[in-house]
């Protein structure tokens, strides 16, 4: 498995908590079983090979951040989402969006326009090219806004 998949698996497991009471640990405890991805891998091929320790530490890391920053998060999807609400942005697309801006903010070690490549990349497999802008918009103008010393 390498960091794309694992990255893609983070925002599964983010998308997944949108719409949970579970807390990140709960979830991740539950998910990051090789009896939950030979489950998964019937469905998602994604699945079909259990992370090394590496990728483990880092969907960990991500589901964990984007858990504990999610009204962080959203709060800067919804300032860069000019003239949207964020109940209005697809859940899909949030999901995207919070696990890229928190390895923007809080993993310095991932290059800004790494985060944001992934991002549009992931989103090119689940949502229309609209949204895909809209991603990239939204990323990239948070990224100059916010951090514009390391564009």
């Amino acid at each position: 498995m390498n960091r794309s998949t694992a990255r893609e698996i983070a925002v599964h497991f983010a998308f997944e908590l949108a719409f949970s009471d579970e807390k990140a640990q709960q979830l991740l405890d539950r998910e990051l079983t090789e009896d939950s991805f030979a489950l998964r891998a019937q469905d998602e091929p994604m699945y079909a090979s259990f992370p090394g320790q590496g990728e483990l530490n880092y969907i960990t890391r991500l589901v964990l951040g984007v858990g504990s920053h999610g009204a962080e998060l959203d709060g800067y999807i919804e300032k860069y989402a000019k003239g949207w609400r964020f109940s209005r942005i697809d859940r899909v697309a949030s999901a995207i969006m919070r696990v890229a801006m928190y390895e923007i903010l809080y993993m310095p070690d991932i290059p800004n326009g790494a985060s944001i490549n992934e991002a549009v990349e992931i989103a090119k497999k689940y949502v229309d090219d609209d949204v895909v802008k809209f991603i990239n918009g939204i990323l990239g103008s948070f990224v100059r806004a916010e951090l514009p010393e390391q564009e």
